[in-house]
């Protein structure tokens, strides 16, 4: 089981919340976005703080909690600073290697911790991890999202559909299967990784799906995700939700192969949070906190999604499937199908 608090770190609290003063449990849903930092590429220092987090927000009444993109065990952003694209270069292929052993694998001990965690808290989980591959791809990693619910365990399955620009370098690319929502309380709930969010068909495929509410998870550049998340909001009349990570080159191992190149090439703080809540209209129920690292709490009122559907829906009544035809591909995607044969003596 994963310890309760995380060890020798400060303790979380809630840095920033939207209460509604008598909120109706039919229609109402609280939501947390977990904002964290922790030892960049270990996996046990962070689940410590993951489970601190939860815990936070389960004191705080919330439903469902998110966590920044691949928290578990860490963004790769070494590769935009110490020339991640040198090819068949020998520190580089070092770093990946490091990277690599600090993924988790679906399936996993780690996941059934965290499953264990979502039951014994009552709480949907929604965590960013480096993912592993099994099998054919065990030596890739993605960008994926997992959706964990109490007594369910796994319900979601997210792979980033396109890393973004460096990210190519690490992150192999994902396929449709991941892009569902999922009953969380009185609402439907769905997510997408970082710059997959200005993705249009993406987007498009969760609202179809009678997505809700709207979790968006960052490494933790406050700069880029306010906007995406107010446009999100007012797109699909959804409650979007931004889960920001918090990054300082302390947290960067000193085993890490290029920890000097990486110190003298980062800004303190690499990563700087800017986790957020908007509402239907574009308006911010939370505005993005950055800097420090916390929780943000919100209460739902579930009711203002059907009020700003009126004017515009747009996977309903807005939509024109006469003229744009949509077709999403939700099957998993592997390297290689082996058919083979009913026959032992032929297997053998």
């Amino acid at each position: 089981m994963i310890d309760d608090a995380g060890a020798g770190v400060p303790g979380l609290r809630v840095l920033a919340a939207s209460r509604l003063p008598d909120p109706d449990p039919r229609s109402t849903l609280t939501v947390a976005a977990a904002q964290l930092g922790g030892r960049w590429l270990d996996v046990g220092a962070r689940m410590k703080r993951l489970a601190e987090a939860a815990h936070v927000a389960a004191s705080a009444g919330a439903h469902v909690l998110a966590f920044p993109e691949t928290y578990l065990s860490g963004y790769p952003f070494w590769l935009t600073r110490t020339h991640g694209a040198n090819f068949e270069d020998a520190a580089q292929r070092e770093c990946y290697a490091y990277y690599l052993d600090s993924a988790i694998e679906v399936g996993g001990p780690e996941q059934r911790e965290l499953e264990a965690l979502a039951t014994d808290l009552g709480l949907t989980l929604y965590v960013g991890v480096t993912e592993r591959g099994r099998g054919v791809a065990s030596g890739s990693t993605y960008c994926t999202l997992l959706a964990i619910t109490p007594g369910d365990g796994l319900v979601g399955h997210h792979r980033k559909l396109v890393p973004t620009y460096d990210e190519r370098l690490v992150w192999a690319p994902g396929d449709g299967a991941g892009l569902r929502t999922h009953v969380v309380g009185a609402a439907r709930v769905g997510g997408l990784n970082c710059w997959e969010n200005w993705m249009p068909q993406a987007r498009h495929a969760l609202y179809a799906d009678g997505e809700q509410v709207h979790f968006s998870t960052w490494p933790g550049a406050s700069s880029i995700n306010a906007d995406i998340t107010r446009f999100t909001a007012q797109e699909g009349r959804v409650f979007a939700i931004s889960a920001s990570g918090i990054l300082t080159v302390d947290d960067v191992p000193d085993d890490f192969p290029l920890h000097d190149e990486l110190h003298a090439n980062s800004a303190a703080m690499p990563f700087d949070g800017g986790s957020g809540v908007a509402a239907p209209d574009g308006t911010w129920l939370v505005e993005p906190v950055s800097g420090e690292e916390g929780l943000i709490v919100a209460d739902l009122d579930l009711r203002l999604v059907a009020q700003a559907r009126l004017t515009f829906d747009p996977t309903g009544h807005y939509s024109r499937p006469d003229v744009f035809g949509v077709t999403v591909d939700r099957t998993r995607r592997e390297a290689v199908a082996f058919t083979d044969s009913s026959n032992p003596e032929e297997a053998q």
